[in-house]
């Protein structure tokens, strides 16, 4: 049975971010892509220039349509821009009894422009975080979700990938992308009673933009079929041969996109036998 996913985030006319990553992740991972849209956002690979976001009520109108009507394996949340749509999403997903939810809590973009509301904050903490199943922040997310300084060691984050834990989702996946000077990137995976590291050669490209959003994507899509381990695993090795493979693309001028297709399409973009 092909697996429902459906991803809850803002918008990126580049097509390399958010609702549009998430849709060509879902889809390249053999799931049906769904999605409702929380914001809005004006950017491109260098930049967001404005976002505008919906009103909760309708966000909350998204999401009814797609559970009253669809059979939903597997959600993942991005950007949700307020505390008024981290209220609705999370309400409505109770309701609707989702399961293995993925949380992204998108704060800031690539580009460091922020993406979230100042009183969002709050509201990600206390109501979705607490209904994830795997919540994968990066350490600047992390630190906003501590109140703790992101600029932390691998020694750090084995300390505090429990504290994120203790916060209430089922697992953390905490993305030490931004640690410096390492020639390997460290994921802590942690759940109840565990701590798996999961590492990966740094790749050196500027085709980086959308990673936490696929990142977060594949996993919610093969959540539908493996456990959490296999799941997170399955889901770095997928990103990780789409960022390999993201200078066969020409999108923008800044940090460009990643390779969703990668295992599709030939360098031309024609459909691989």
């Amino acid at each position: 049975m092909i697996a429902n996913v459906l991803s809850i985030a803002g918008t990126d006319p580049t097509g390399g971010a958010g609702i549009h990553a998430d849709i060509k992740t879902f889809s390249a991972l053999g799931t049906y892509a769904m999605a409702a849209i929380t914001a809005v956002v004006a950017q491109n690979t260098q930049g967001v220039r404005a976002f505008t976001a919906l009103d909760p009520g309708f966000v909350a109108d998204q999401i009814d349509a797609v559970f009253d009507d669809v059979r939903v394996d597997a959600v993942k949340i991005g950007m949700v821009a307020n505390a008024s749509i981290a209220e609705v999403v999370a309400e409505r997903l109770r309701r609707h009894g989702a399961r293995n939810i993925v949380l992204d809590p998108v704060m800031v973009a690539k580009s460091g422009d922020h993406l979230l509301e100042p009183d969002a904050v709050s509201a990600i903490r206390t109501l979705l975080v607490p209904l994830a199943t795997v919540m994968t922040p990066n350490l600047p997310e992390a630190g906003v979700l501590l109140d703790a300084a992101p600029t932390w060691t691998l020694e750090e984050m084995r300390v505090r990938v429990e504290e994120l834990y203790k916060l209430g989702p089922e697992w953390v996946l905490l993305k030490g992308g931004h640690l410096n000077g390492s020639a390997e990137s460290v994921d802590l995976l942690h759940g109840a009673s565990r701590t798996i590291e999961l590492s990966a050669p740094r790749i050196d490209t500027r085709n980086d933009h959308g990673t936490g959003c696929t990142l977060s994507a594949a996993i919610a899509a093969l959540l539908s079929y493996l456990s959490v381990e296999d799941g997170v695993r399955a889901a770095k090795t997928y990103m990780h041969g789409a960022l390999a493979t993201g200078g066969v693309l020409d999108v923008g001028h800044g940090h460009g996109p990643l390779h969703h297709f990668h295992r599709l399409w030939t360098d031309a973009g024609h459909f691989a036998n």
